[in-house]
């Protein structure tokens, strides 16, 4: 007999409609992203360059620039009393130590939820329109269409008609329940109605937004199910904070490949000295190659069901791969009482050393103690990482030379945990307003 591994989840609102997303309804009546509303509608539009690689000093500090547009229009949705909260409140800090991971108190975020039965033991579960999905969502909701403009230069337009003709229109959207300044969601061709798993062109996609936003302040990031995705509707999350992740800071460990293997461009690394194993896409000669070499290991994951996190960095040059199994730990009973109560699943934010915590007392006690022997529990052990890395390898055409491999610089530094007092950071600190 299958065992069913489940959880009783109560995961955080991202949308103002998804209280409702189970009452029957006699016809639409509501400006939505579905069939009924958003064909016929006009939306504004952020048109990226055909390569969105290919930028100057200019175009990153002009006032059109990806990241400003985004920004002003997520402050409006905030004027326009749309959060559950405001996020720009919420006190943040960073935790002395060798990483600085990043504490935020949130006490308000986990308070309005649905409940859910959510499975832990399926990385692919097919959509189901019958639960919540970005269909439902408010077009009050969403930022722009984000669509290549197959041209030399960005533009945006505040109204302009669906513009995709050969596919679903991609949609940028608040998430109601942010977890920091400009938090939005990414939500690839929205009619087509995906369930939340990596293809190709959905990934280049991401890595077009991170490039065309041209900062390394903005991030985009990627919970499979099983890993904390809340919503089996296809979506990246996307947020601004001007601090390096600790992820980001983390020494790695470079993994020599052969001669055939190095004509696409891509690096590829292990992170070293950090509480979750995980694997450093960087470079390509082009996005694509390195959109090809990083879905085709999240494909291979997904299919073979290991739950995992992608962080998107360094506009879209770097990409950090988390294969994980909190969530299963925690349905076998594996997981102590003590990190429970602390009530933080540590998705891809979390991961990355962005740990938002809802309670006050774990907030004023957090320690890089603390956060590291969080995020232990979420990595694979080292026999099954180097196993999964095995089979990723082989599943993106990545063959590994006899070279001895590359030591990068801080490598051979331990990195334990600093039992230090947090300090706090100044007001304003954290958020470029």
């Amino acid at each position: 007999m299958e065992m069913k591994l489940t959880i009783k989840r109560v995961p955080t609102v991202v949308s103002n409609y998804q209280d409702d997303a189970d009452k029957p309804r006699a016809g639409c009546g509501r400006n939505c992203l579905g069939d009924c509303c958003l064909p016929a509608s006009k939306l504004p539009l952020y048109a990226f360059k055909a390569n969105p690689a290919k930028r100057s000093q200019e175009d990153a500090a002009s006032t059109n620039s990806l990241v400003n547009i985004l920004l002003t229009e997520w402050e409006d949705r905030m004027a326009r009393g749309l959060f559950r909260y405001d996020v720009t409140a919420c006190e943040t800090k960073v935790i002395p130590g060798n990483l600085g991971f990043v504490a935020q108190l949130n006490e308000g975020r986990h308070l309005k939820k649905r409940p859910t039965e959510f499975r832990v033991d399926r990385a692919l579960q097919p959509f189901d329109p019958a639960k919540f999905n970005f269909t439902k969502v408010g077009q009050e909701e969403v930022l722009f269409q984000f669509e290549n403009g197959a041209g030399e230069d960005s533009y945006f337009l505040n109204s302009a008609p669906i513009t995709a003709v050969d596919h679903a229109p991609n949609v940028v959207a608040i998430n109601v329940s942010p977890i920091e300044y400009g938090h939005v969601l990414l939500i690839p061709r929205v009619l087509d109605r995906l369930p939340q798993r990596i293809d190709p062109e959905s990934f280049l996609l991401a890595l077009q937004m991170a490039a065309e936003a041209a900062s390394p302040y903005f991030r985009l990031g990627y919970n499979s199910l099983g890993a904390f995705a809340t919503i089996n509707h296809l979506h990246f999350q996307a947020y601004y904070l001007s601090v390096p992740f600790p992820v980001e800071k983390a020494a790695t460990h470079k993994i020599p490949l052969s001669e055939e293997t190095m004509k696409c461009g891509v690096t590829v690394s292990k992170l070293i000295n950090y509480p979750v194993r995980g694997l450093v896409f960087e470079g390509g000669n082009t996005l694509n190659d390195l959109a090809n070499v990083v879905s085709s290991a999240c494909i291979w994951l997904q299919d073979n069901n290991v739950p995992y996190n992608v962080l998107i960095s360094d506009c879209g040059k770097r990409i950090f791969l988390f294969p994980q199994c909190y969530a299963e730990k925690q349905a076998l009973g594996e997981v102590s009482q003590e990190l429970l109560d602390t009530q933080v699943n540590p998705a891809v934010w979390e991961i990355s050393g962005h740990i938002v915590l809802k309670r006050r007392n774990d907030y004023e006690e957090a320690s890089e103690t603390s956060a590291w022997k969080l995020l232990a529990e979420v990595s694979l052990s080292e026999e099954r990482f180097e196993e999964v890395k095995a089979y990723i390898f082989s599943a993106a055409g990545l063959v590994q030379s006899d070279e001895e491999e590359v030591v990068s610089e801080g490598e051979d530094t331990t990195y334990a945990p600093a039992p230090v007092a947090p300090l706090r950071v100044a007001e304003g600190c954290l958020v470029l307003q």
